[in-house]
């Protein structure tokens, strides 16, 4: 499909996938479609209660070839990669901020955003603890003071993995 865009063809890739991945019982987090190294790759990160094993990632990855081959809607050549989000997990839907509630996180906006607290200056990164999804906002504690960032206003939010704080557990 000539002049398909990348993120074009990942909102596809997503429409399709989606619901036979649900049927399944994975979510599906992300759609990537990138040139790297050279060559074209589609990255598709699934998540599941419980976490994702490799034998998760070998059974979808063998549930969405023939999908992908039919549907035919990357014209390339690409390598297919199925994995599981990380440990820096994008948060996407409002039930991604509710689930992952009480856990770090980075938000970074479009653009700088006015009124996310009282007093505080417009600003395009947040870096916090999550409280949650309300009235179609994020908040978060941000050194004790909660911020309140519109969700269509938010570019990418993702889990930030507290090394230390691991490792302070783990003692």
């Amino acid at each position: 499909m000539t002049g398909i865009g990348e993120q074009s063809i990942a909102e596809q890739v997503r429409s399709l996938l989606e619901p036979v991945l649900e049927r399944d019982g994975y979510e599906l987090v992300e759609v990537e479609w990138a040139r790297l190294a050279g060559r074209w790759t589609l990255r598709v990160f699934i998540d599941k209660a419980g976490g994702v094993g490799i034998d998760d990632c070998q059974a979808v990855s063998k549930t969405v070839e023939p999908i992908l081959d039919v549907a035919d809607v990357i014209e390339p050549a690409y390598d297919l990669e199925v994995s599981s989000p990380g440990l820096d997990r994008p948060l996407r839907k409002p039930r991604d901020f509710d689930r992952y509630a009480g856990q770090r996180v980075h938000v970074k906006a479009y653009g700088p955003v006015a009124g996310t607290a009282p007093g505080a200056p417009a600003r395009k990164h947040w870096t916090g603890v999550l409280k949650g999804f309300r009235d179609g906002a994020v908040e978060l504690d941000v050194d004790g003071v909660l911020h309140r960032v519109p969700h269509d206003q938010i570019a990418k939010a993702n889990l930030e993995y507290d090394v230390e704080g691991d490792l302070r557990r783990k003692d």
